[in-house]
């Protein structure tokens, strides 16, 4: 019954490709570098040796998830492989089904809704049974995943909604971190292959750190001392590695303005109260280079000397240390010099590389 299922999923897959603007340039927006972060494997129609993992007998317990919960995860990440979806799209599913269920494979949910995703037989979704089925739930999401324009490059929360159409858009953002940590371990265990992880602005030397909109700029007139530029994002958004590198410093920098005692990163920061860069990274890059990435929610996926890929995720966008709101703030520091004589402008920097920023 699942493989049968499987090859009209298969089918129905090929056929969003062919149906949405003549191929990939269409289905992803039209950008050369989108369409640069595909596996080769995303139009196959047949499973490929990437496409065909291995299954444990049990799943352990990882992190804070359960062995059920691991295993309905990984019928997620599994079922988009065999499916030829790129693992970006894993992560979203996976981080959907944190926000929706838990990764409990529920009987029943508000309204009608059931299952993994908590997706509703009124809405044609399917049959409460099939719904109850992991695998057939999980390449539903995918199939309307993949009819939505762009969504490699969107921020989680957004290709998460466009797909589910809930209350709460953006409760999705806070699941990003700790489903690219399942997925990955996941994928790992199953022999999968993870490159789309990285993201699709990884395609060059180097990449935006988060997909927003640039907030307060560098060094403006009002804020002289402001030695990098701030991105909008919400809380949980993947920080990415702007260029591969090797990391120089993972620390909570965070105290009272009055008193320099500790503040903390455990907590959001205050604007006025605050002072400090929060829980931050510090990357050295080819050049003498380097980049820095402050207030993170929580303390970052790296750890010091630790070699980084392009792309690769670092930490995720919170508010601690002296900060107003959710934000990442990004700085470039020329050769030999990290400290702020050394910042320059990261706008017209990462332009350059070819990598613009917002």
């Amino acid at each position: 019954m699942k493989i049968r299922f499987l090859v009209s999923i298969v089918v129905a897959v090929v056929a969003v490709f062919v149906l949405c603007a003549g191929g990939l340039g269409g289905l992803l927006g039209g950008g050369t570098a989108a369409g640069a972060c595909l596996p080769a494997y995303v139009l196959s129609a047949a499973p490929t040796a990437a496409s065909s993992p291995r299954m444990p007998g049990v799943w352990p317990a990882v992190g804070q998830w359960d062995g059920e919960q691991v295993a309905n995860a990984a019928a997620i990440v599994t079922t988009g492989a065999q499916l030829g979806v790129p693992a970006r799209g894993w992560v979203i599913a996976v981080a959907t089904a944190m926000q929706e269920s838990t990764l409990r494979n529920l009987p029943g949910g508000d309204r009608d809704s059931v299952g993994l995703f908590q997706q509703r037989p009124s809405q044609g979704w399917g049959t409460p049974a099939q719904l109850q089925d992991s695998v057939y739930a999980a390449g539903k999401f995918y199939v309307k995943l993949l009819t939505i324009s762009g969504w490699q490059t969107m921020p989680l929360t957004e290709a998460a909604q466009a797909v589910q159409i809930s209350a709460y858009p953006d409760a999705y953002a806070k699941w990003e971190g700790p489903a690219t940590d399942l997925v990955t371990a996941i994928a790992e265990a199953a022999g999968l292959p993870t490159g789309g992880l990285a993201g699709c602005g990884a395609v060059g030397p180097w990449t935006q750190p988060v997909l927003a909109p640039v907030g307060s700029g560098f060094r403006s007139s009002d804020r002289p001392g402001h030695d990098g530029v701030d991105f909008s994002s919400p809380r949980g958004t993947i920080i990415r590695a702007a260029s591969a590198g090797i990391v120089r410093t993972v620390r909570c920098n965070a105290v009272h303005s009055s008193t320099g005692l500790p503040w903390g990163c455990d907590r959001d920061g205050d604007p006025v109260r605050t002072r400090g860069c929060g829980w931050y990274v510090d990357i050295d890059h080819t050049g003498g280079l380097m980049t820095r990435y402050c207030h993170m929610d929580q303390p970052p996926m790296v750890t010091v000397g630790q070699q980084v890929a392009v792309g690769q995720p670092i930490g995720v966008v919170g508010s601690t240390g002296r900060s107003s709101g959710p934000h990442l703030h990004f700085e470039v520091h020329v050769p030999g010099d990290a400290s702020e004589a050394g910042a320059i402008d990261p706008v017209p920097f990462m332009a350059a590389q070819g990598a613009p920023l917002g």
